[in-house]
């Protein structure tokens, strides 16, 4: 089952939550992750389950990521961990992975280079 948030406004960021077939939440997210849709990130990553072993979070069509889109991550990370699950991110473009690692997001949350190997590293 698929839940999109923000599809019938034009907005530059669209979250799409499903789930895997262990239960993992795979938050899909496309276009900017900037303050405009930050909140909305920061909602849908503290909103899914915490009954299966976590989330990831599939970036592949992220285009561009400011600091509001990292710190709604280094919060849903905090979350995950007090809740005893994981969040791990997923097929970073090379900007937005540049971006992860320039601030040391990538040595908080895991983060691997498909949604495939992200999904069996648990």
């Amino acid at each position: 089952m698929a839940d999109t948030e923000g599809a019938s406004a034009p907005e530059r960021l669209l979250i799409t939550r499903t789930t895997a077939g262990d239960g993992t939440s795979v938050v899909t997210l496309a276009g900017e992750v900037d303050l405009d849709g930050s909140a909305r990130l920061r909602e849908a990553l503290l909103s899914c389950p915490g009954t299966g072993p976590g989330t990831v979070v599939d970036l592949a069509d992220v285009t561009f990521m400011d600091s509001s889109g990292i710190n709604a991550l280094i919060t849903a990370h905090q979350a995950a961990q007090a809740d005893g699950t994981r969040l791990c991110l997923a097929a970073p473009q090379h900007a937005v992975l540049r971006v992860l690692q320039l601030v040391g997001v990538d040595t908080l949350i895991p983060c691997y280079p498909t949604l495939e190997e992200a999904l069996s590293a648990s």
